[in-house]
Parts: C-alpha cells; sequence; structure tokens
C-alpha cells in the first residue's frame, strides 16, 4: 500500500495512508451515533498515536467537503450520513488489526465519555471576578448532587471541568465520604480512582 501521509506524533503501526485515515475517521463519527466535537475527534486520533495531526484536519476538510461528513458550528462538530457509514463498512477490509481494535476501544471510551456528560452536566458562567464552575451529578431522574466552584480564568473552569467528567462517581463519593465523617468510604473511593488509572496505564502499555 501507497503511503502518502506525514507520520511525525504517530505510534508504531498508526496510519500512514490518507485513505486509512479518512476510513478511520468515518467509523469513529458513525460508531457513537451522536454529534462529535472536533475536539474530541483529535484528542482520539493523538491519543491513541493514529495518524499525524495535520493529516487529521485535511482528512476532516476534506470529508466535509465532499459530503462524507456533515459538519455544523465553529468549532465543526461533525455528523454521520449515509455516506459515512458506507465509508466506515471499510474498517475490516483495509485497516490492521491493532488499529481496529485499538479503534474500537476508542469509539467505546468516547461512548462512555458522552454517556457521562449526558448525565452529569457541567456549565461556566463568567462573572466579574472569574468564573463559577456548576457541577451536576444524575442518577435517572433524580439529581444527586448539585456544586458550584470558584475558579480565577477560564482555563482553570475548563480543566475543572474535564476532571469532573473523567470520574463524576469519584467526585461523589468523596464529598459524601467528607460530609457524612466516613472515612472507609473515602479510602474507596481513592481506591476505586487509583485502580482506574492503573487499568489505564496497562491498556496504553499493552
Amino acid at each position: 500500500m501507497e503511503y502518502d501521509a506525514f507520520i511525525g506524533g504517530i505510534e508504531p503501526g498508526g496510519l500512514r495512508n490518507k485513505n486509512e485515515i479518512r476510513i478511520l475517521l468515518c467509523y469513529l463519527v458513525n460508531s457513537i451515533g451522536a454529534p462529535l466535537s472536533r475536539e474530541d475527534v483529535l484528542s482520539i486520533m493523538q491519543e491513541n498515536g493514529f495518524a499525524n495531526y495535520f493529516e487529521v484536519t485535511d482528512a476532516l476538510a476534506e470529508l466535509t467537503a465532499n459530503g462524507s461528513l456533515a459538519a455544523d458550528g465553529d468549532p465543526p462538530v461533525y455528523h454521520a450520513v449515509s455516506q459515512t457509514k458506507l465509508i466506515a463498512g471499510q474498517l475490516d477490509k483495509v485497516l490492521p488489526l491493532s488499529v481496529r481494535e485499538k479503534a474500537i476501544a476508542a469509539a467505546v471510551n468516547l461512548l462512555a465519555k458522552a454517556r457521562r456528560e449526558q448525565e452529569n452536566k457541567v456549565t461556566i458562567q463568567q462573572t466579574s471576578k472569574g468564573y463559577n464552575v456548576h457541577c451536576h451529578i444524575s442518577g435517572g431522574d433524580l439529581e444527586l448532587m448539585n456544586i458550584s466552584l470558584y475558579v480565577p480564568d477560564e482555563h482553570q473552569a475548563k480543566l475543572v471541568r474535564k476532571a469532573f467528567h473523567k470520574s463524576p462517581e469519584t467526585v461523589y463519593q468523596v464529598l459524601l465520604a467528607l460530609l457524612t465523617e466516613n472515612p472507609d468510604l473515602a479510602k474507596k473511593a481513592f481506591e476505586q480512582h487509583i485502580l482506574r488509572y492503573i487499568r489505564l496505564l496497562n491498556s496504553l502499555h499493552s
């Protein structure tokens, strides 16, 4: 197969063919079944070392220009269309097994992330002195927690939002443990949090 893509920043076994990159992008957007932000697309491609950053941005531009992906807003949010599904169907035939497995895992993680963000919302409100970050944890139709945190700038506000969405259940358990003076619950929450990071590190090195 012709290698026609830049390889800077990609992991061993990453994609070096423009067509492969387009197929993988369509697979990711199609598999989520919901709009996918440009930030999420770039993040998942970079974190997994799938493809060079500039190749990904070029591929996204080409796919939206030819109607293989739909995009709305600025920065854009991508939607699957009928052509997206057709291109995504080539995943098993074209991409290496190692890339397919990582792509499927990435899609599952994106689905989990989307669900966490849907169920546990974070809003950022600018004030005259900085920003208030409002974090909500939902248990179905019941709001389990609603807290607000002041931070001085937008960068910190976005960091808080990102960290909260990574593990809202840990935030809830730790706060509940502190407010009920339950050290065993706090210990359990921290142990579970550490175990998740260990599993993540192991998966990155496997």
